[in-house]
């Protein structure tokens, strides 16, 4: 089970990237993005339910950041735009083989596998 995570790099602020997590091995239920910056705790972003595209978002990235999926793929994307400085951080893709209600899918302990994370940095 291997989760593969591209798409990170320098970009000024109010820029746009797009991030990619590719699962390979399983086919999971539920995936999302996490990010850690320098200093401070592991934060959740964005997490999608395979089966119906359910989504849930942080406050903090709600409009400017949007994540889908390609099932045939296997794989999710997020596009994020109207980057800030505080976006930098390592992005970290994570899945679940369950469904997770979106009460749960914040919730680090609801996933099963880990990538490696990307590193995106905003500059001003």
């Amino acid at each position: 089970v291997q989760l593969q995570a591209s798409g990170g790099g320098l970009v000024q602020a109010g820029g746009s990237l797009r991030l990619s997590c590719a699962a390979s091995g399983r086919t999971f239920s539920t995936m999302a993005w996490f990010r850690q910056a320098p200093g401070k705790e592991r934060e959740f972003v964005v997490a999608i339910r395979r089966s119906d595209g359910a989504t849930s978002y942080a406050d903090s990235v709600r409009g400017r950041f949007t994540i889908s999926r390609d099932n045939a793929k296997n794989t999710v994307y997020l596009q994020m735009n109207s980057l800030k400085l505080e976006d930098t951080a390592v992005y970290v893709c994570a899945a679940s083989e369950r469904a997770l209600i979106s009460s749960t899918r914040r919730h680090p302990s609801q996933y099963d596998s880990w990538g490696q994370g990307t590193l995106v940095t905003v500059s001003s």
